[in-house]
């Protein structure tokens, strides 16, 4: 709303210095530090908040034993963040934009989903929340909308079910009629692979704030003709503009962070973690780097892949033997470092610098082809 005011004002009267507030890189820095100082500012307010009517974490017998400490911790924090990404975006994005449409629209929708989901968990005690069908449903609904949006919208004409093939040059993968369902897989997948990862103080959010900063920058590349002339890749006119939304979801993080970091003053919850891992599916797909997802959130990738291996080789052992036996001392795989006896701390920032390592791969694949 202000990016108009501004723009208004130096279209009428054209004072000094009000030109600057055109330029992306300038809106997108004030989104960051707009997100972060609201996310300073609330989430105190917010944690006494959720303290005073004892929303906490309840203890989870199905986790390793010496995290039962931590329940009693505030919950549902991820009201803090959504509430950092979308003033921000509010404020100082192109809200007419059907890029920002789509992924405030898509974000927020999967935020009130994980609420409902923690509401009923924490508030009104039930063991297993949202029913898994019901939540599946709605990460279904958000992931259909956006591909058909995609797939008809006139602003997506010649590119819109394209996706970049990673390491080949100027080779795009039609999906065609296969567009629709392969984002609906995409975005229920990454909603419920950042929710998997939300199992230690401070990994799910800094790994998300690492994922962001590389899709800044693809965001702000796939949005500018000569940067993605350079780069070989998809011309996405209008694209630069997610570059706002996801400054903000950088800057609500780091500050989400401060209070989330070891030992945690408060928890996401799925309020916050299904509303990131959709954030960042519908953001891999509005860019066209669908195939990516698996590099660049590579450790979101890799602890959905150890639930899954332990599941299966679970029932297959019990089928075949008469007793489950397990790969993994626990999944997901972030438990199994700590059973190993890796202290809490540790297990993050070697995670975080995995992503690290993964977000330069990403990048630099676009020159390595």
């Amino acid at each position: 709303m202000l990016y108009y005011l501004f723009d208004y004002i130096n279209k009428l009267y054209a004072p000094p210095g009000f030109d600057i507030f055109r330029f992306l890189t300038f809106r997108s820095a004030l989104s960051a530090i707009t997100a972060l100082f609201i996310a300073l500012y609330a989430g105190p307010k917010i944690i006494k908040l959720l303290q005073k009517h004892q929303i906490g974490e309840a203890k989870k017998d199905d986790g390793p034993k010496f995290h039962w400490s931590k329940a009693g911790t505030p919950t549902m924090g991820g009201l803090i963040i959504l509430l950092s990404i979308a003033v921000p975006v509010l404020l100082w994005g192109d809200i007419v934009s059907i890029y920002v449409i789509l992924i405030l629209a898509g974000t927020l929708f999967l935020g009130a989903v994980g609420f409902l989901d923690d509401y009923l968990k924490v508030i009104k005690k039930l063991p297993n929340g949202l029913i898994a069908r019901y939540k599946l449903l709605g990460q279904i609904f958000v992931g259909l909308v956006v591909g058909l949006v995609i797939y008809f919208s006139p602003e997506f004409n010649g590119f819109n079910t394209l996706t970049t093939v990673p390491f080949l040059k100027n080779v795009n993968l039609d999906l065609s009629y296969l567009y629709i369902p392969a984002v609906v897989f995409i975005v229920t997948a990454t909603s419920n692979a950042v929710n998997l990862t939300d199992g230690l103080d401070g990994l799910s959010i800094g790994v998300t704030v690492i994922v962001m900063i590389a899709l800044a920058l693809l965001s702000y590349f796939s949005g500018n003709a000569i940067f993605s002339n350079y780069l070989n890749i998809l011309y996405l006119p209008g694209a630069g503009e997610l570059t706002v939304f996801v400054a903000a979801v950088v800057g609500a993080g780091l500050g989400f962070l401060w209070y989330n970091s070891y030992p945690a003053q408060v928890f996401m919850g799925d309020t916050g973690s299904l509303a990131l891992g959709g954030a960042f599916g519908i953001l891999a797909v509005l860019i066209k780097k669908e195939l990516f997802i698996p590099i660049l959130g590579g450790i979101f990738f890799m602890e959905t892949i150890s639930v899954i291996i332990q599941r299966t080789y679970f029932k297959y052992t019990k089928k075949k033997y008469g007793e489950g036996r397990r790969i993994f001392k626990m999944a997901p795989v972030h438990h199994h470092f700590e059973m190993l006896g890796w202290p809490e701390p540790k297990i993050v920032v070697r995670f975080y610098i995995i992503a690290i390592i993964l977000a330069v791969i990403t990048l630099v694949s676009f020159k390595i082809r």
